[in-house]
């Protein structure tokens, strides 16, 4: 297939930090890094109760003292008794701790209307990303010819190119219409099927909803179209639903994709393979670095279900991110002490920073000429496009770089704002971009925007 992708951003990144951290001055005090899907290192604070609980559970003597609530201790306790020895550092089942995976699968029924959910079709992992890449190993045959091939949009984050390419398989892009708010149009997805014919033999459809690096959400009738056109196709569905919990639009709701497939009824309901991904590190949770997630499987063979077994066996979730999974999926409710805190932060501020991240991102983007940025409807990202002079492309390529990484070096090193170039992600020829986390503090949004337009209006005089 042509390469959509461009490989990553280079190593210099981190040279203007280093040069801070060494006493060299410059126009700004820090570098704010949000070339990265991680909350908390652009600012966010963690969740109050997630961390209690977290250290009741490695330290059970806090809760000896008054320091925490009861619904806290109450929790730790419960989440202790159902780790082998009562303690944290002990292993696990290979699917998971098997009440977690019940707290998980009465989640999904409650997102999904009431579909029925089964722990034993759920497999705790340490990561979404993970998860996804050993459903990709059942799916990908490295030795086959023609090669595997999986459909996978563009732009798409770089980790599931990555995982693609290692195991041998082929990447066949379809273009999201950027124009139309990134829309998924049926028509694009037949001439990407189509385009693979003599070069590989496509057995899956990979979707991102929301949308990372572009901040879609896909409406419930074109996931439905989606659906019927994998079933038609015989394609196994893979979807990334990793940022459900970010949806800002005002038009917008997340719809999962197994809640779709149950409404299209038989016998569709009971015959499309799908694997749907979630993770307690994105999102308003944001614990990235607990690095867990799971995926639920849906309509697979039993003989392909113990393979699965096999593969996750390998390497189980540390018992801390399943803690962590489960108060993601289990919060606290209306009567519990934690409760008032709890709604405050997670229902009310984090949504509300979120939405006026978006607003003054899409404002102060879309009041330069030479930038475009698309509404944000859902994730945790903007990925605007970048209208770049011909002077500026042409000293990118002598400098042997790809203009919107050349930009963002241009950026980093000048402003001290760390975002990634679209390069990375897949983008039409001849087009470019940038993408950055909106998921910051509200004052830090503020800084990055300031930054960004002292840079962009002197980067643009320069290449006028």
């Amino acid at each position: 297939m042509e390469r959509q992708w461009r490989g990553k951003f280079p190593v210099n990144r981190r040279k203007p930090a280093v040069e801070l951290g060494s006493g060299v001055r410059k126009s700004y005090r820090e570098v704010i890094d949000v070339s990265w899907g991680d909350p908390h290192r652009a600012g966010v604070k963690p969740l109050s109760f997630v961390r209690q609980v977290l250290a009741a559970c490695l330290y059970s003597e806090l809760m000896d003292g008054d320091k925490l609530m009861v619904d806290v201790k109450q929790r730790a306790q419960r989440l202790l008794g159902t780790c082998a020895g009562g303690s944290v550092g002990s292993y696990c089942a290979t699917a998971g701790i098997p009440q977690t995976l019940q707290s998980v699968s009465q989640y999904i029924m409650r997102r999904d209307g009431g579909v029925p959910c089964h722990p034993e079709n759920i497999y705790i992992s340490p990561g979404s990303q993970w998860a996804l890449t050993n459903i990709l190993k059942v799916l990908v045959n490295s030795e086959a010819s023609p090669r595997t091939g999986v459909l996978i949009p563009v732009p798409c984050h770089s980790t599931t190119i990555i995982s693609l390419t290692t195991l041998g398989a082929v990447a066949v892009p379809y273009y999201l219409r950027e124009e139309r708010g990134w829309a998924l149009e049926m028509e694009e997805l037949q001439r990407a099927l189509d385009s693979a014919k003599g070069v590989c033999n496509p057995v899956a459809l990979y979707m991102i909803n929301p949308g990372n690096p572009a901040g879609y959400v896909q409406s419930r009738k074109s996931i439905q179209e989606v659906i019927r056109f994998a079933a038609e196709k015989k394609l196994f569905l893979l979807a990334d639903e990793v940022f459900q919990d970010c949806v800002y639009g005002k038009e917008s709701e997340f719809v999962s994709y197994k809640r779709a497939l149950a409404e299209i009824g038989a016998p569709l309901s009971d015959s499309v393979e799908l694997a749907s991904f979630h993770t307690a590190s994105k999102g308003l949770m944001g614990e990235c670095g607990l690095r867990t997630g799971y995926v639920e499987l849906v309509n697979l063979d039993p003989a392909v279900m113990k393979h699965i077994n096999n593969l996750f066996s390998t390497n189980s979730c540390p018992i801390l991110g399943q803690i962590a999974l489960d108060v993601m999926v289990n919060p606290p409710q209306p009567g519990d002490p934690s409760y008032p805190l709890y709604l405050k932060v997670r229902h009310f501020y984090l949504p509300a920073s979120l939405a006026q991240n978006v607003r003054r991102v899409e404002e102060v983007i879309n009041s330069f000429p030479d930038f475009s940025c698309q509404p944000l409807e859902g994730g945790a990202f903007a990925f605007p496009r970048l209208f770049l002079p011909p002077k500026a492309i042409e000293r990118a390529k002598e400098a042997g770089l790809q203009p919107d990484t050349f930009y963002c070096l241009r950026l980093l090193e000048e402003a001290g704002v760390l975002f990634s170039p679209g390069t990375e992600y897949g983008q039409k020829e001849g087009t470019y971009h940038i993408r950055f986390c909106i998921m910051t503090p509200s004052d830090t949004m503020e800084e990055i925007l300031r930054r960004l337009s002292a840079f962009h209006e002197q980067f643009m005089k320069e290449f006028s």
